[in-house]
């Protein structure tokens, strides 16, 4: 009998059913606002009980994307409580190959997503690193086949140019939440004519771009 996939069987299904039932009350969190000196990590700390996931058929999406493409990296910029890193480390696990590298500076969050990893048993292949994502990712080592945008929108343009020369030809880039106004430049700079990407929005939740990178030298 052919094997069903990681992201159908459990324990991964009944993980991901729960953290998706459980994001649904973040609509009636009452987060107190915070000014416009807080730092990044007061911010991180005070949306902690938030799940910001992303939507079932994103997940899905970001699923086959990884089973297709077969990354040895995937690198996801803002864990949250780990939703869409289980989609990504079931898909990593189908394939037999690669590993899932995440960033989150929220420590109850890293803390959160850990323990779900561990129960839907995906923990070993992911890497959680905590902090600043522009300071625990400078270092990182290619080549990427996959990069998923989910944190903070103001910093989606600066980490894939922080990310841009470690990428792998035809590597994938996915932001998730691009109807959103702040990441007009993002999106501008991956639909750029001249520039390195051949990029197209999906219709899922809030919006998608998922952009191919290329290093190939076009003709003259």
């Amino acid at each position: 009998m052919t094997a069903r996939s990681t992201l159908l069987t459990e324990p991964l299904r009944g993980v991901l059913e729960r953290l998706h039932a459980a994001a649904l009350g973040d609509d009636d969190l009452d987060i107190a606002p915070l000014g416009p000196e807080a730092t990044a990590q007061e911010r991180a700390d005070a949306l902690a009980p938030v799940f910001l996931p992303i939507s079932a058929e994103g997940g899905r999406l970001l699923h086959n994307l990884v089973r297709s493409a077969r990354p040895q990296l995937v690198v996801e910029f803002g864990t949250s409580h780990g939703i869409s890193t289980l989609y990504l480390a079931a898909a990593v696990r189908d394939n037999g190959v690669g590993r899932v590298l995440t960033t989150e500076l929220s420590t109850i969050k890293v803390t959160s997503a850990r323990a779900s990893f561990v129960e839907a048993g995906v923990d070993d292949l992911i890497e959680v690193r905590p902090g600043d994502a522009l300071e625990t990712l400078a270092a990182l080592d290619g080549p990427i086949g996959l990069v998923l945008l989910d944190g903070w929108k103001g910093l989606y343009l600066p980490m894939l140019r922080l990310l841009e020369p470690k990428l792998a030809d035809g590597a994938l880039v996915v932001a998730d939440d691009t109807s959103f106004e702040s990441l007009l430049p993002y999106l501008d700079y991956v639909r750029d004519p001249a520039g390195s990407y051949v990029s197209v929005g999906f219709p899922v939740e809030d919006g998608m771009e998922i952009s191919c990178y290329s290093t190939s030298q076009r003709p003259d």
